[in-house]
């Protein structure tokens, strides 16, 4: 099934009410791939915030397994709705267990005297195809399928590698029709954590929180564009890993800022 597929499953839940339930195909081991996952509570979350509202951050705890293929629901409720601001929250919910939660926060553009340019950029030339693991049965993840990851400087998962930063670039291997936020938060969260590739032996890790904030450029961007993903790990010990990173668009503007909390055993 095609990410835009699920996206529109989402959006019809919110108007007719009923579960839905998202293929194997986008599975991570015994859950759904987290990325869609947030994606999803995500365009559940947009039906219910006025649409020239843009999302300025997402905060997703990854509370529990969201199994794919069983239907779940989607619970949505505003927080409030001032002038300019939204605060909305949102629970995947499979079982009578809350397996996903979310907080998200829509604001207004507003005149600011106010300008700061971003200074972070990358140097990373634009690559010609994908670059990362091939899809090898009972082993990949079954979702990256659905990405083209090309790895410019780090490792592979559980090969041993000293360093513990993750650059490359990625997109959609069947591009979407067009790239909204939606699209960008299945995307980013595509790449393993940073530390894995520090491990010589497969061990288990999952994202315990994963916030997400939003830049929003005028320049547009194209759905088969590949975008550049630079993650650095802050800080790790005691099972528990802070990673940081910066996504910009083809043309090297900033689209977002990532920052995740993993849990690691090994």
């Amino acid at each position: 099934m095609h990410i835009d597929q699920l996206l529109h499953l989402a959006r019809q839940s919110q108007l007719n009410g009923e579960p839905l339930s998202v293929p194997d195909n986008w599975a991570q081991g015994r859950t759904l791939f987290g990325g869609v996952s947030a994606a999803l509570l995500y365009e559940a979350v947009r039906q219910h915030v006025k649409p020239d509202s843009r999302l300025r951050s997402i905060t997703t705890n990854f509370v529990g397994p969201l199994a794919p293929d069983q239907p779940f629901n989607i619970q949505v409720e505003v927080l409030r709705e001032g002038k300019n601001v939204t605060q909305v929250v949102a629970r995947a919910v499979q079982d009578s267990q809350v397996a996903v939660f979310c907080q998200a926060c829509f604001g207004m553009d507003r005149e600011s005297k106010i300008q700061v340019s971003n200074q972070d950029f990358h140097q990373m030339p634009l690559p010609k195809k994908a670059k990362f693991i091939p899809q090898i049965p009972k082993v990949t993840p079954k979702f990256l399928r659905h990405m083209d990851l090309a790895l410019i400087e780090g490792g592979l998962p559980f090969t041993g590698k000293k360093t513990s930063s993750t650059y490359g670039w990625m997109r959609f291997t069947e591009a979407p029709e067009t790239i909204t936020d939606a699209h960008l938060i299945a995307l980013i969260d595509a790449w393993p954590p940073t530390i894995l590739q520090m491990l010589r032996w497969p061990s288990p890790a999952s994202t315990m929180s994963w916030n997400l904030e939003f830049v929003h450029p005028h320049a547009p961007v194209a759905p088969d564009d590949w975008f550049a993903y630079q993650a650095d790990t802050r800080q790790a010990a005691d099972g528990y890993c802070h990673s940081e990173a910066n996504i910009w668009d083809a043309r090297g503007e900033l689209v977002a800022i990532s920052r995740q909390i993993i849990t690691v055993f090994g």
